[in-house]
């Protein structure tokens, strides 16, 4: 391809390149363009260029918090008429969200009107609002007009604007920030301003670790509070890789009712979640029956978060209520952190905490540096000026004179005196009622004052470790300003411990829970008796049927039966038939085989381990949770060859060390509850050994307690049980005297 000439003075050229670099070149130029001026933050003042620019221009309006606020309006006009060539609305939504404070944890602009509120409703017209800057804005733009930071051409090349912030406020971590560029995106949530001081104030003295900063920074401090419940090796991770999520939930109370009602108050819900459409989902999971424990939810917030849950009854338990609702809607979130910054206002770079803090550090170490040395200017120029009027007071007729009578003074004052330039035009400026002895006392007062602070700072500027000692004491100061005391320090987000997971069964916690007592006869014909206390006697079985076992329950508890062919039954209390008549065949319930036998029956409960063991002799622990069958068909526990006379189900209690088994020779062995492995089935190891006969009974207990076994009409205790301490699957001895002859240590039925 050629090049064509110029025509008619308007430059038109054919390219000679491939529509693939041509385009690459182009969205790579875009690409750079939205990253580093619209959508990631720049770590130094944590700021956008539209925010930035936002604060710079309510900064020259004079919006000082001294200051009475202007219309946001005008404010918006400064900013796209100077700085911003974009809409109105992006320009006007920007500073509406750093106003509100369920935004931003510190917010940078004092809104007066309607700027929105947390049930999402939109900020009233611009030209309704004013708004001015908050001390926390002032404390970014500190150092501004003493050379901090660079200045550069605004878009029309008539004004100019600040690169960076002097940012001696850490507003990257404190508000944090959220955007999506081209390829990469960020989301940094806010954190307690007191929590990094004293992180970094940590830093200035050592190198910490990770895991010593999390001890202090333990998770994000949300504008709207709720409880942060992500497991500490999760935050340590996030804060050491820059990415992470960090899962936060409502805070919430129950509030007692008459006649046992309750319901519960929502006080903070998490951060970003609209509060209207968080109603309306849970409005909607009502109406749809997903939630079917939950019969009405209430908006009654007024300037503080107020949402009443109604349950459906006084018997469902409000934890279990809660764990359906953070399951199902916004009552619990995830924040998903993506600390993705611009290092330098340049690079992109995901840091972590320890990162981030230190470049704020070291821009504070620059600013510092160069407001130093921006003073330091000044004293030298008035010292110079101050000199000259010293010069000026020793020879003040002849300085009289030299203005009087020479043609040129200024250039006769500068070879007479040898003065500078600077020194002479001063002189000539001096007004004649300065002319006094008490001016020139004043003089040398503020030319000591001066020479004083040069020197301080000539040493500041020469010395780092003097820098960081200035740093450490404005991070002090700060510390100071947002403590826990003050009105903005106090932390909001509480960091609570990783909730353990609740198996929410929707029909279990819809039942009314009420006492019952389990009665099942030894031809295994089952019932439900309302209320405690039932005695054996006053029971009546069929004819040539007996009864087995007498449980005292709940109707919400479960019943766990083992059978003769090592299988566990599940049964609901609530589904038992009542306690009229002689009951129903367990058979019917659940499918247990006509040639097996019901040997134990246990009430469930949920986490507490658990001894099972067969009439062979074997046995294991085992949780109860695993026992547990979630069909008719039951769950195969012990592992046995054909039926087997007994499988014995024991609880164990907290602190339990030892086991006592005795068998049908009246043979009994204790030895180590440790000796036992921990399984969820199978057929387990030799408890004891046998000639003839099999395992009778097995209890555990505590050593140091002695061994308790019935003995007559009560109980009895051996406290020293060596005499029956042996080796697991040994054969055992005589139990000790008086030893029931049923060979069981507990009552039956």
């Amino acid at each position: 391809m050629s090049k064509n000439t110029p025509q008619d003075n308007t430059a038109h050229q054919i390219i000679d390149q491939p529509m693939t670099d041509i385009l690459s070149d182009r969205y790579l130029s875009y690409a750079l363009s939205t990253i580093m001026s619209r959508s990631l933050p720049d770590v130094r003042d944590g700021m956008k260029p539209v925010h930035r620019r936002l604060l710079y221009a309510m900064y020259q309006l004079k919006l000082n918090p001294e200051q009475g606020p202007k219309k946001s309006a005008r404010v918006v006009g400064d900013v796209i008429g100077k700085f911003h060539p974009h809409g109105d609305t992006a320009v006007y939504d920007a500073m509406v969200r750093l106003a509100q404070d369920f935004s931003q944890r510190y917010p940078l602009v004092d809104g007066q009107g309607n700027f929105g509120n947390i049930d999402g409703d939109n900020a009233a017209a611009m030209r309704y609002t004013e708004a001015k800057l908050t001390s926390v804005a002032m404390l970014l733009l500190d150092g501004i007009k003493e050379n901090a930071v660079d200045f550069r051409p605004t878009y029309d090349g008539s004004e100019s604007e600040p690169v960076v912030l002097p940012g001696g406020f850490p507003n990257l971590l404190a508000n944090g920030s959220s955007g999506i560029a081209v390829g990469m995106a960020t989301n940094i949530p806010p954190h307690n301003v007191a929590e990094l001081c004293d992180a970094m104030l940590l830093m200035l003295e050592k190198d910490p670790t990770m895991e010593e900063i999390v001890d202090i920074v333990q998770g994000p401090d949300m504008p709207t509070g709720g409880i942060l419940v992500e497991s500490r090796e999760d935050v340590v991770n996030a804060y050491t890789t820059g990415k992470g999520a960090f899962r936060v939930r409502a805070r919430w109370e129950k509030e007692e009712l008459k006649q046992g009602q309750y319901q519960i108050i929502v006080t903070e819900i998490p951060y970003q979640v609209q509060k209207s459409k968080l109603i309306e989902k849970i409005a909607d999971l009502i109406n749809s029956k997903k939630l079917p424990l939950l019969d009405d939810v209430r908006d009654e917030s007024a300037e503080d978060i107020r949402l009443v849950l109604v349950p459906k009854n006084r018997n469902v338990e409000p934890e279990i209520l809660m764990e359906a609702l953070f399951r199902a809607c916004d009552l619990e979130t995830r924040f998903n952190m993506n600390l993705n910054v611009l290092e330098d206002g340049l690079v992109p770079k995901v840091m972590n905490l320890k990162e981030a803090m230190q470049n704020w550090l070291d821009h504070q170490q620059v600013v510092l540096v160069r407001r130093s040395q921006f003073r330091l200017d000044k004293i030298l120029h008035r010292l110079e000026v101050l000199d000259g009027y010293l010069i000026a007071y020793l020879n003040i007729d002849e300085v009289i004179r030299i203005i009087r009578f020479e043609e040129k003074p200024k250039e006769c004052l500068m070879e007479t005196f040898k003065l500078s330039d600077i020194q002479a035009e001063a002189i000539l400026d001096l007004r004649l009622r300065r002319l006094h002895k008490l001016e020139e006392i004043e003089i040398r007062t503020e030319h000591d004052e001066l020479s004083k602070e040069r020197d301080e700072l000539q040493k500041l500027i020469g010395s780092e470790a003097r820098q960081w000692t200035k740093i450490k004491k404005q991070v002090q100061e700060l510390r100071k300003m947002f403590g826990p005391d003050t009105a903005l320090g106090a932390r909001r987000t509480t960091i609570g411990s990783t909730p353990k997971p609740i198996a929410v069964d929707l029909d279990a916690v819809m039942i009314e829970k009420e006492p019952i007592t389990i009665i099942c006869s030894a031809q295994g014909w089952i019932k439900a008796m309302k209320g405690h206390g039932h005695k054996p006697a006053d029971l009546k079985y069929k004819d040539g049927d007996r009864g087995q076992f007498l449980i005292e329950a709940q109707t919400t508890d479960k019943v766990i039966i083992f059978a003769t062919n090592g299988r566990c039954y599940t049964l609901g209390c609530d589904k038992l038939p009542s306690g009229r008549g002689f009951g129903e065949p367990v058979r019917i319930m659940v499918d247990i085989p006509n040639d097996s036998g019901i040997t134990t029956m246990k009430i469930h409960e949920a986490g507490r381990k658990m001894l099972v063991a067969s009439s062979d002799g074997r046995g294991f622990i085992v949780s109860s949770d695993d026992v547990l069958a979630q069909t008719k068909t039951g769950k195969q526990v012990l592992n046995v060859k054909g039926k087997v006379e007994a499988a014995i189900c024991r609880y164990v209690d907290d602190g339990d060390d030892y086991v006592a088994v005795i068998g049908k020779n009246r043979k009994m062995l204790v030895f180590p509850l440790d000796e036992l492995p921990e399984m969820s089935k199978g057929k387990g190891v030799i408890l004891q050994k046998y000639k003839d006969g099999g395992l009778s009974d097995i209890k555990t207990f505590k050593m140091e307690t002695g061994l308790e076994y019935k003995y007559g009409a009560g109980t009895t205790t051996v406290d020293d049980i060596s005499p029956w301490v042996g080796k697991r699957a040994s054969a055992g001895r005589l139990p000790p005297n008086g030893f029931p002859k049923s060979n069981c240590f507990d009552y039956k039925f």
